[in-house]
């Protein structure tokens, strides 16, 4: 009897010492979590600020070449301060983000939200040869926070851009409002998504750019879509795309409306 006693007992230590040492394992699996949300954030920011900092190159160029010109310099000018002021937005949202903060959601036109991300970019995409059409109604509004989405259209503007380059295409940019969500589709004619490649591109740091013989194989780090991903699934939206090799890509985003049961 006296043995049984004691096999019990010692099952019973053996048993507190594994739940201290899981205990200690979450509490270490948690700071390491901490880090890996340092790190992508990290990653992310590099990514995204350097896609502000292109155009910013351009503004301050142009103003340099045209000195006299001084309504263009003051354009010029004026580009770069918004540009700076909404890298800082990125920053903090982003940084906000890889800590699980909550960041405010406000009202916002999505037409007016998709022109500002073609006014950062600088480039008329006529220059490579692509043409862009905007279908997007005028009142359409969406229940974002606004820099963030800015950004995922951003990502998959560039994204469209280099899949079409150097032949050029047609880029279409579509949004209608259902009963409880709204659908964003950006599309490109561009040389499409091989299907095995398709279920892993919004992991982090795949890319499908790192063929040499691609116009925009150094702008390809995985991070983008990533990102876009993450954005989207913190709105209680989800993001998807169809593609096929040579015939283009299409990126889908579905936003909750803001009395949808899902937002």
């Amino acid at each position: 009897m006296t043995n049984i006693i004691e096999k019990r007992r010692s099952l019973h230590r053996h048993l507190t010492e594994q739940k201290e040492q899981n205990k200690s394992l979450i509490n270490h699996n948690i700071e390491l979590q901490a880090l890996a949300n340092l790190g992508s954030a990290s990653h992310m920011i590099a990514h995204e600020i350097n896609n502000l900092l292109t155009p910013l190159a351009s503004y301050a160029t142009l103003a340099l070449k045209n000195l006299d010109d001084t309504p263009l310099v003051e354009k010029a000018l004026q580009k770069t301060v918004q540009n700076c002021q909404r890298s800082t937005k990125v920053m903090e949202t982003i940084l906000a983000m890889a800590n699980n903060k909550k960041l405010q959601k406000d009202n916002a036109r999505l037409l007016a939200l998709v022109q500002d991300v073609f006014t950062c970019l600088c480039r008329d995409f006529s220059k490579d040869g692509i043409t862009v059409n905007i279908n997007i109604p005028n009142d359409l509004d969406v229940w974002v926070v606004p820099v963030q989405i800015q950004q995922v259209l951003m990502n998959l503007i560039l994204n469209a851009r280099d899949a079409m380059l150097p032949g050029g295409g047609i880029l279409t940019i579509t949004a209608t409002e259902g009963d409880q969500e709204v659908k964003i589709e950006v599309r490109d004619t561009g040389c499409g998504v091989e299907s095995s490649d398709l279920e892993n591109i919004f992991e982090s740091f795949f890319t499908t750019k790192a063929d040499e013989n691609l116009p925009a194989r150094d702008s390809g780090y995985g991070l983008g879509l990533a990102f876009c991903a993450k954005v989207i699934g913190a709105h209680g939206g989800n993001i998807s795309a169809q593609s096929k090799s040579g015939e283009g890509t299409t990126f889908i985003i579905t936003l909750p409306k803001p009395d949808s049961p899902s937002n």
